[in-house]
């Protein structure tokens, strides 16, 4: 693997996540209680031995980029040609932001051209899923192509969200279309459709020609969907590779978490029993940043009052369960949930603080966010939206991570401080 060269795009504003990435770029997004969403494609270029890696920023990228100078860099070694680099938009073509995924490649052609790579992998920082490169990598050399796509069967509802492939019974592609009103279904099944999962694997020499051209085309979007991909159909060789999980799960794992429903929910599964998502196995571990904390704590046992409890839950390091308890949900580090407090089917960041009494259902706390006593959140939507608070489609409510947010709980809190004097 050392002719690869790997770029991660994770420049993307991921509005459809906010307020999660009102002050953060969607790829720096938490996830699972001590991730961060872009550990998984990180992971997966280091456990595919792929260890000269360049990650393009643009969007909110102090968290990131923090995040991968404290998590990844000393994983990787400069003096053998192994790099972990970060690379914001440098206007050294044009004096603009990335106009799409194949122009921000191509306003980095002259960092490609420098490693001299014999193939470019292409993926997305923004997506959960296990998979190993080295085999699409192999595959692509294989067939000889110009380009291969990693291919995952979807829904037909689904696949109006992707680029959706046709492909002739070797493999290569002879159709696509990006996020379409009426995607083709795969032949003999009318409700699967052949998506396109935004992994790409080029020529070196081939990727360097075509962004070129694109980047002339003043019509062009200078994207690898909509405009680079539908142009090579008819001259060259494209072959479209099954998605190959490396979960060791029955059925694939793949997820975007792009909108605050998706994100809540995938959270979420990583609770239940045997999640589909298995983030303990040492086959193909996922790294991360690890803070040096010490273990989660869980004090209090007293008969019918505080009781430091948590159940069908992940715990974080450094999070303190002070009396309260916890059903469902997923604690990220250095977190307190003080004594009669109520947290159920909720995803909590670090640093957040649970106030006594308490009650958050079905909710997502942002980081260092302080919910005081006696509040309630996820219990009254309404009330909710009132606050200012969002709630998704599916009900989750989201607490941001803004300066005074306590002072909206503030008729609550009074209310619970009259009750434990009257009492």
């Amino acid at each position: 693997m050392n002719d690869v060269l790997a770029v991660v795009l994770a420049g993307g504003k991921g509005s459809r996540l906010e307020p999660l990435t009102r002050d953060r770029a969607k790829p720096a997004v938490p996830f699972g209680g001590i991730y961060r969403i872009v550990d998984f494609t990180l992971s997966n270029c280091i456990n595919s031995d792929i260890r000269r890696i360049l990650v393009l920023t643009q969007y909110k990228a102090m968290s990131l980029d923090r995040h991968i100078n404290t998590g990844w860099r000393h994983l990787l070694c400069r003096e053998l040609g192994e790099f972990i680099d970060i690379a914001p938009p440098q206007q050294r073509i044009d004096e603009q932001w990335y106009q799409g995924t194949a122009d921000a490649v191509y306003q980095n052609i002259y960092t490609l051209e420098k490693e001299r790579p014999e193939h470019v992998v292409i993926l997305a920082g923004d997506h959960i899923y296990k998979m190993d490169y080295s085999k699409m990598i192999a595959f692509h050399k294989e067939y000889n192509a110009d380009l291969s796509i990693a291919a995952l069967p979807v829904g037909i509802d689904e696949a109006r969200s992707f680029g959706v492939m046709q492909t002739d019974d070797d493999g290569r592609v002879i159709g696509f279309e990006e996020k379409p009103d009426n995607p083709k279904t795969i032949p003999g099944d009318d409700g699967i459709c052949l998506a396109s999962m935004g992994i790409y694997v080029f020529n070196a020499a081939f990727l360097f020609d075509q962004l070129c051209h694109d980047a002339t085309l003043p019509e062009s979007a200078h994207d690898f969907g909509r405009n680079i991909i539908p142009s090579l159909i008819n001259t060259h060789r494209l072959m479209a590779f099954p998605f190959q999980d490396e979960n060791k799960k029955r059925d694939a794992y793949w997820r975007d978490v792009g909108t605050l429903d998706a994100y809540y929910q995938a959270n979420i599964e990583l609770t239940g029993v045997q999640p589909l998502l298995n983030v303990y196995d040492q086959h193909w571990p996922v790294r991360t940043a690890q803070p040096n904390l010490p273990p989660p704590k869980f004090v209090f046992n007293e008969e019918g009052g505080r009781r430091g409890a948590a159940h069908d839950s992940i715990i974080a390091a450094g999070t303190i369960v002070s009396g309260g308890k916890v059903v469902g949900s997923v604690v990220g580090p250095e977190v307190r949930i003080e004594e009669r407090a109520e947290v159920t089917d909720s995803i909590l960041f670090g640093g957040v603080r649970i106030g006594r009494g308490a009650i958050v259902r079905r909710s997502i706390i942002d980081k260092n966010v302080v919910i005081p006593d006696g509040a309630q959140v996820g219990v009254d939507l309404d009330r909710d939206r009132l606050r200012g608070f969002t709630v998704s489609e599916g009900g989750v409510v989201v607490v941001p991570k803004i300066e005074g947010v306590d002072e909206l709980f503030a008729p609550e809190q009074n209310n619970h401080v009259r009750k434990v004097v009257s009492k």
